[in-house]
């Protein structure tokens, strides 16, 4: 597996880990797709990102939800920012942005699933983006 921005340092501080710099919404543990520690920089494009995703039956669901913090670096450049979306089979389905220098709480981004039935490939993206 190659090393980059979003591989670097699984399970310390990338990865499920145990956060040591946020409380989880539940459990022990959460699941990082930037850096756990602040202050950790790497070069980075517009439209780089990381995700999870999981085959999951969405058969009698409405919505797929998740918990999420967003920390953006000062430093990233004017215009850029981090872009945080539920995506089902790929499709960004609900998402949420913040910009440099911001944090941002997000304690229910949802998307709608009511249609769907059977297994889908469901998950969380993280991009940078130029909102």
């Amino acid at each position: 597996m190659e090393l980059d921005a979003f591989r670097s340092r699984l399970g310390v501080g990338q990865g499920r880990i145990v956060p040591a710099n946020a409380t989880p919404a539940s459990g022990d543990y959460v699941f990082v797709l930037g850096d756990d520690e602040a202050g950790r920089l790497f070069e980075l494009a517009p439209g780089d990102r990381a995700e999870v995703v999981q085959d999951t039956d969405l058969t009698d669901v409405d919505l797929v939800r998740a918990h999420l913090r967003l920390r953006v670096p000062a430093s990233v450049p004017a215009g850029l920012g981090w872009e945080v979306s539920m995506v089902v089979d790929g499709a960004k389905l609900a998402r949420a942005t913040c910009r440099a220098g911001r944090e941002r709480d997000l304690t229910d981004l949802a998307a709608n699933v009511s249609k769907l039935a059977g297994v889908h490939q469901v998950g969380v993206r993280l991009e940078l983006v130029e909102p």
